[in-house]
């Protein structure tokens, strides 16, 4: 455990050199290498929203039975919430700013560590609460599916979002029915090209009048079940075709069968379909497949690639359990590309799809497959 905030954000936080050391060290890939250039942003990547910390169980048989005690095979702990997105962007080679508010007890520290030293996320934005519970969500894993238990008090009555975002080439919101957040407009105003996700509208009247930060939007992310609900189609890709009358770019993900995109300025189309894995938790999966496809949008690739990675990403991560726990790096990634190679039985025409990854990839990075990482603990210290 770190002894203080103030420790960490004196050695990580505003000092974007330091940070992107870090975060290299982490990703060993930066995939806006060739596009970096003096005057930059300092960040790729900018985000806010609620950290929470994830106790996930796995390797339960089935769900828990009422009056009975259930037996977990595996437990791990980590940042959740918006710190899923963000470990999975800065795996991903991205520098990663965020601003969060975090509590002042262990649970808060623990997350505050994890981000800020284990994966070189700049958390300067960030503040820590005196007196404010962490929240804290417990998700059960099995069947390919997750039941989740949340707990928490009333958030800080301030913003965690600082009244002026930090300069960025892109930033990633979770829209809000009814209801604007201003930084979003700012930050589009400054440059900052906008990606944006939404859940689900509990108001049951998935209006996009309501989604009025889409304006400022530069891709649109739901699933395929908000986005027929949102435009009243009984098709996913006829939704993507609509949602871009009001975003110019559409993704849709579409489960088991993969993503379908639509870039309204280019007229490009793309679909990629799922990668077939044993999916062990899908925790975070949706965050790490948008986080996929910001890095190869900000990378200038096209459609397809953009959505093939998005969806690699995103499959590599349903294997593990956790949100961040679970987001994969390159290493993650280039082990997968180096034993699908090694295939017989695949498929040329899908391994074409992939080839992308080739120039990315250096051969330092090819490790055994699958691997396995080791699980953070609360309980046990930096030493142990």
């Amino acid at each position: 455990m770190m002894p203080s905030h103030a420790i960490a954000g004196e050695e990580t936080g505003g000092d974007p050199e330091h940070l992107t050391r870090t975060a290299r060290h982490q990703a060993q890939v930066d995939p806006l290498a060739a596009l970096r250039a003096p005057g930059d942003p300092p960040w790729d990547v900018y985000l806010t929203g609620t950290v929470f910390l994830d106790i996930v169980f796995t390797g339960l048989d089935t769900a828990p039975v009422r009056g009975t005690e259930s037996w977990a095979r595996g437990m791990g702990s980590s940042p959740g919430g918006v710190a899923n997105m963000a470990a999975a962007l800065a795996r991903l080679g991205l520098r990663t700013s965020l601003a969060a508010a975090f509590g002042d007890d262990h649970y808060g520290e623990y997350c505050w560590d994890a981000l800020a030293r284990g994966e070189g996320i700049d958390l300067t934005p960030s503040r820590t609460v005196p007196g404010w519970h962490s929240p804290v969500t417990v998700s059960m894993a099995y069947e390919g599916e997750r039941t989740m238990i949340s707990h928490g008090h009333e958030p800080p009555p301030e913003e965690p979002a600082p009244d002026c975002p930090p300069p960025a080439r892109a930033a990633v919101a979770s829209l809000t029915p009814g209801r604007r957040a201003p930084w979003i407009a700012q930050a589009a105003r400054e440059g900052t090209r906008i990606f944006a996700d939404v859940g689900w509208d509990d108001t049951g009247a998935w209006d996009l009048a309501g989604l009025a930060d889409l304006e400022h939007c530069e891709a649109f992310l739901p699933n395929a079940e908000e986005a027929m609900r949102y435009t009243g189609s009984t098709c996913p890709k006829a939704a993507a075709h609509a949602l871009t009358e009001h975003v110019p770019v559409a993704v849709v993900t579409l489960g088991a069968e993969g993503a379908y995109a639509v870039d309204r300025r280019t007229g490009e189309t793309a679909e990629v379909p799922a990668i077939a894995v044993e999916a062990l938790d899908p925790t975070g999966a949706g965050d790490v497949f948008v986080a996929g496809f910001v890095t190869g949008t900000l990378a200038g690739w096209p459609l397809a690639d953009r959505l093939a990675l998005a969806g690699l990403t995103a499959a590599l991560s349903v294997q593990e359990f956790g949100g961040s726990l679970s987001a994969p790096g390159w290493s993650e990634i280039g082990a997968w590309w180096r034993r699908v190679q090694s295939l017989d039985t695949q498929n040329p025409a899908a391994l074409r799809r992939y080839a992308f990854l080739d120039p990315l990839i250096p051969a330092h990075l090819d490790r055994p497959w699958p691997l396995r990482r080791a699980v953070p603990t609360i309980g046990f210290g930096r030493n142990a």
